[in-house]
């Protein structure tokens, strides 16, 4: 039975991949509303700051498709769903009936009902969240000489370093007391504002955005509302709205599937409401979380290809740990768990160090002797320890200094292969462990792009890559030196 999927984004596209790497016969159709082949969203940032080209971050050769027998409709949006025919109407006409319809169809950017956007964005104002989304704002960037980040969320702050590296006057506008409210605590919001300072990036917080200004059909600024009553105008040639996404489930909920927050579905990732459709990724609810981070999708989508190809019948999704990192110029940040207690919460233990002017914020929080949320910003040798750690909920050594400072305490530092455990995760994207970059190494792999195409280590956030080169270096060192 033809398995379709609509939606060729991160998710979908991966689950295709999974799915034919352990089923080549099952007739399998993907529809992508984009025309681009498959890309990583997570290093849009990279190409918006110019350092890396956008031919760069493609996930899929556009060969890949034919060479492994997948109809891949690229271009083509599906209009609406026939759960009783169990067929897909798309854009161009078609009706293509499925055995199974896996939704991946992630999110997409929300844009406030505020003056100025009503009637749809002005030009100069614009989301960032497609590939087409960073070629405009790059096309725009050019003339332009001040920008407004409006939203001070993760892809905000990557969207202004972005903008202020291509020598624009930057400012984000936050309407929350401090950045990144989600993943930090205030005390890390304020090291990172003071980052951003020394980067040339202003922070405005409490902004209480009531609209944007317009001339001849251009955008000339952002309004805020004081608090006393009155308003204020941000002057700028160039916005970005980072105001958060939302799940895209038009869809489904047309199709009368059970829509929470997203689609809902259970540990096989079947609807509730309809077992022969399934969700993965920023699209799907699974209980009562939404993850909108690339980790969890991916882990979604092998599970998913388990089940359907029949290789791993008893795979299930039982949820999975939230690990942020921010990767950009001048900036390095890792979240993840738990992190906004403090010293005073009962039944908590807090580890902390702050170094503002020097922009370092580190912190780990514990609870019954394991490690239920940590931040490292500026300097963030610990982030394998501490992943590791938190991932598996591992006793903690006594010391609790070695998990900030690794060689202050004698923890095994993460960035050290040969103190690092072979079960050490490495890429927490993709799941991959120092053991099985050896395998690949003593399978023939001598260069840290062969292992990423045997492993995919690397080709997700990114955050990992100077950890496999420096693995694979120290092996290239050990095979030099003799040492078996």
């Amino acid at each position: 039975m033809t398995v379709v999927v609509v939606g060729n984004g991160m998710a979908g596209s991966r689950f295709v991949g999974e799915l034919r790497a352990r089923d080549a016969a099952t007739p399998v159709t993907v529809f992508g509303a984009e025309a681009e082949r498959p890309y990583n969203r997570v290093l849009l940032p990279d190409v918006l700051a110019g350092v890396t080209r956008p031919d760069r971050i493609g996930l899929v050769d556009a060969a890949w498709y034919a060479s492994h027998r997948v109809d891949a409709r690229l271009g083509v949006e599906v209009t609406r769903i026939d759960r009783a025919a169990r067929t897909v109407h798309a854009s161009d006409g078609t009706v293509t009936p499925y055995g199974t319809l896996v939704l991946a169809t992630g999110s997409t950017a929300f844009i406030p009902p505020l003056p100025g956007l009503r009637g749809g964005t002005p030009e100069g104002a614009l989301v960032f969240r497609t590939l087409d989304d960073c070629r405009r704002i790059t096309e725009l960037a050019g003339p332009a000489r001040r920008a407004a980040v409006v939203g001070g969320g993760l892809l905000g702050i990557e969207a202004a370093r972005g903008l202020q590296g291509r020598g624009l006057d930057v400012t984000v506008l936050h309407l929350a007391g401090h950045l990144m409210e989600r993943q930090l605590d205030p005390a890390a919001g304020r090291v990172l504002a003071r980052t951003l300072a020394a980067l040339g990036i202003a922070t405005r917080l409490q902004a209480d955005v009531a609209g944007l200004r317009t001339a001849g059909g251009a955008v000339t600024g952002v309004e805020l509302a004081l608090p006393g009553g009155g308003t204020e105008v941000v002057g700028a040639d160039l916005v970005i709205l980072s105001c958060g996404v939302r799940p895209e489930v038009r869809l489904a909920r047309d199709a009368g599937l059970a829509i929470g927050r997203a689609v809902i579905v259970d540990d096989e990732l079947r609807s509730v409401t309809d077992p022969s459709v399934r969700a993965i990724g920023e699209c799907s609810e699974h209980r009562d979380e939404v993850y909108g981070l690339v980790a969890p999708a991916w882990e979604q989508a092998e599970v998913l290809a388990g089940l359907l190809s029949g290789t791993e019948p008893a795979a299930r999704f039982t949820g999975a740990r939230r690990i942020t990192r921010l990767k950009a110029a001048g900036i390095e940040l890792a979240s993840m768990g738990e992190t906004h207690f403090g010293d005073d919460d009962d039944d908590v233990e807090v580890v902390r160090f702050t170094d503002a002017a020097r922009g370092t914020y580190k912190k780990a929080v514990i609870r019954d002797g394991r490690l239920i949320g940590a931040i490292l910003l500026g300097e963030t040798s610990a982030a394998g320890t501490l992943t590791r750690l938190y991932d598996r909920a591992a006793p903690l050594p006594a010391e609790r200094l070695g998990l900030l400072f690794p060689r202050a305490g004698g923890a095994a530092e993460a960035g050290s292969p040969v103190r690092m455990p072979d079960a050490a995760t490495v890429c927490h994207c993709n799941n991959v462990s120092k053991g099985r970059i050896l395998a690949c190494w003593r399978a023939g792999a001598r260069a840290a792009g062969d292992v990423a195409r045997e492993t995919r280590a690397g080709t997700g956030c990114g955050g990992c890559r100077e950890t496999v080169e420096g693995i694979v270096a120290w092996l290239a060192g050990q095979d030099a030196a003799g040492v078996a």
